[in-house]
């Protein structure tokens, strides 16, 4: 079993091909006139277009907008461009309360008080993560519609300290991707499909669906994903965004839906690094409900900024394997592109020999995820105001509503989880030893042996199209399973299209070195400036 569990190998080349291959050329050309307005309709201006937060706060600081007319344009766009116009569907519910909240922020603005640089910025977040307010937190679920938290998890008690505006959850691959081995991303039974915005037809990647598609189309400043393996770098990459996968310990996971407390994390989602950056800084804290986040005493920062570096590259060692990870000479001429203009920006290139020995433990980690998946959604539900109570109701709720719950692929990885025993079980221990501790030690030798500070290499290939019938084909370009397994830190920036589809690259490094990899990918994203809009257009072909 390749390492990501949630994504399905397959060729590159048939993506999209199946779209508009039954209708006479009569009715294909009318189609193509009504892509034509609704590309030309989509992208017209939008005043907050590719906006920062720091653009934003100096608009704020000088009177151009309120925070109450930010939360008002970026309501509007969802509306336009979210559920209405692409019907990007990444917007799984707005906070009713948003524009009161914006309020309040403008209050202490006006009265000499700035809690930060987030202080009255909009922000939308993902459907996992727990908010005491009146929005639901579903994990995609039909199963869990109805669960309004009686707490904010402490990722929102954050947010909300440093002044941001939640304005809303978004769509995610159900249960964070982990239901099916046949899933289609981004889809989820309560939120329906999210779409990419560059090509509609096409896939988003998850399970942070909605968080990366969203930020991606201006429908917010930043957002908040959170991944097992994958799930924040995956959706950055294919959406044309930055995206931090932070070392887990470093973030809060308490009141956050969980699969594995051994690889779960939430982090932030930016269509820039810096942007990243301030948000990670504003979540980043030790909670004592989360032990996990003691071991970041002492390691942590809360100002990652500091680290922004556009000569960041220049006398580092950057690993890059050395076996060729697929064909498409498309994408290895983005890597080769972007090795040259590493080396031009003053790093030094050490070819190394690492994934085949951190593939070879795939099967490990999908043992630890459900066993660890099944514990913890077993203690979560047991104390939440959902429907359900244990992984057990969930499944039965889905076999009784099937229709409803389950109208293209099934359950299996939530049957096969719900079957695995308890964390004692040797099977899981010597599981976790083989993932986890396998992965930390062949990454650690490798960067020990070559001195290396940070390994490189293409994020994912370029988005596959949505088949919600036989599920996801992401072909041969995945490097989400190194750090996800390890628990290491991993950025993704990115760095040009194939195919007319976002990719990114990806920078990882050992624990708590976060800081050292946004400089890395600050420097790349200023020297080769490759973040482009997208422009929703309707098919492949």
């Amino acid at each position: 079993m390749k390492r990501r569990s949630f994504l399905t190998t397959a060729t590159l080349a048939s993506a999209g091909l199946t779209t508009l291959l039954i209708t006479g050329c009569t009715s294909n050309t009318k189609k193509k006139d009504e892509e034509t307005v609704l590309v030309e309709e989509t992208n017209e201006a939008f005043e907050l277009d590719e906006e920062t937060i720091g653009s934003l706060r100096e608009k704020l600081t000088s009177g151009k907008y309120t925070s109450e007319q930010l939360v008002q344009l970026y309501l509007k766009r969802i509306e336009a461009i979210d559920a209405s116009g692409p019907q990007l569907n990444s917007v799984i519910e707005i906070n009713p309360d948003a524009v009161a909240i914006a309020v309040a922020m403008d209050k202490e603005f006006k009265a000499g008080k700035s809690r930060g640089p987030l202080h009255g910025i909009p922000v939308l977040i993902k459907d996992n993560i727990d908010t005491a307010d009146k929005m639901q937190t579903t994990a995609g679920s039909l199963a869990m519609e109805g669960n309004i938290a009686s707490k904010d998890a402490f990722v929102v008690k954050k947010l909300r300290e440093a002044g941001a505006i939640i304005i809303g959850k978004t769509n995610l691959s159900e249960w964070a991707n982990f239901r099916s081995t046949q899933s289609c991303s981004g889809w989820s039974s309560r939120g329906g499909q999210t779409k990419n915005p560059y090509i509609l037809d096409h896939n988003p990647c998850g399970s942070s669906a909605g968080s990366g598609a969203a930020v991606s189309a201006n429908l917010c400043v930043v957002a908040v994903g959170t991944e097992t393996d994958g799930s924040i770098v995956c959706p950055a990459s294919v959406n044309g965004i930055v995206g931090i996968k932070p070392t887990v310990g470093l973030v809060s996971r308490s009141g956050i839906i969980p699969i594995s407390k051994t690889q779960d994390t939430a982090g932030p989602m930016a269509r820039t690094v810096t942007d990243a950056a301030i948000l990670l800084g504003a979540i980043t804290a030790i909670d004592e409900d989360d032990s996990v986040t003691l071991e970041s005493k002492g390691k942590s920062q809360t100002d990652f900024t500091t680290f922004l570096d556009a000569n960041a590259l220049k006398g580092k060692r950057i690993g890059i394997e050395k076996k060729p990870q697929g064909n498409n000479k498309y994408i290895n001429a983005l890597l080769a592109d972007s090795i040259n203009l590493l080396k031009k920006q003053g790093a030094t290139i050490v070819e190394i020999d690492y994934l085949d020995k951190i593939n070879a433990a795939g099967q490990a980690e999908f043992e630890v995820l459900q066993y660890e998946f099944k514990d913890g959604l077993n203690s979560y539900l047991a104390t939440a105001n959902a429907k359900v109570k244990n992984l057990k109701e969930v499944i039965d709720f889905n076999t009784a509503n099937e229709d409803k719950a389950m109208p293209y692929f099934k359950q299996e990885t939530l049957e096969s989880s719900n079957a695995k025993k308890g964390l004692d079980d040797k099977i899981y221990t010597e599981a976790l030893t083989v993932s986890f501790e396998g992965s930390k030690g062949v990454l650690n030798a490798v960067f020990e042996a070559n001195k290396l500070d940070a390994i490189c290499g293409i994020t994912m290939g370029p988005s596959c199209s949505i088949d919600m019938i036989y599920g996801d084909r992401w072909g041969s370009y995945s490097l989400t399973s190194p750090a996800a397994a390890s628990g290491y830190p991993h950025i993704t920036v990115p760095c040009g299209l194939a195919y007319d589809l976002p990719v990114g690259l990806s920078f990882f490094g050992t624990p708590y070195t976060e800081g050292e990899l946004i400089g890395l990918g600050f420097a790349y994203e200023q020297a080769s400036k490759k973040r482009l809009k997208p422009n929703f257009k309707p098919s492949f072909l």
